[in-house]
């Protein structure tokens, strides 16, 4: 389990890297900062999914409460909304024992 759950964390820090990449290109050829919000990202992936995901939100028990909750977490950048879910789950998935270095004069 510590091990699906790393390996689902190392993929969310690697898509976090290339939203951040991309940020940074546009950037670039911008001349100023350019920040891509996790919305936009979704829409250009796949604009459906995106749709599908508010109408279920909205049609639930607390809907109009979350629905914020999730335009707020929508118009982040996207880099960070991936990022940090990301690192909490590698943390999570790592080991837990502590490592014992020996030096060479030990032994």
């Amino acid at each position: 389990m510590r091990f699906v759950v790393r390996l689902l964390g190392t993929w969310l820090v690697g898509l976090a890297l290339i939203l951040l990449i991309i940020d940074g290109t546009r950037s670039l050829g911008a001349n100023g900062l350019l920040v891509t919000a996790f919305g936009d990202a979704w829409t250009w992936l796949h604009a459906d999914s995106l749709a599908a995901a508010r109408q279920f939100v909205q049609s639930r028990l607390f809907g109009p409460v979350i629905a914020a909750t999730v335009e707020v977490i929508l118009s982040l950048p996207g880099w960070v909304v991936l990022a940090v879910p990301g690192v909490l789950l590698a943390w999570a998935g790592r080991s837990r024992r502590t490592r014992v270095f020996v030096r060479h004069d030990q032994l």
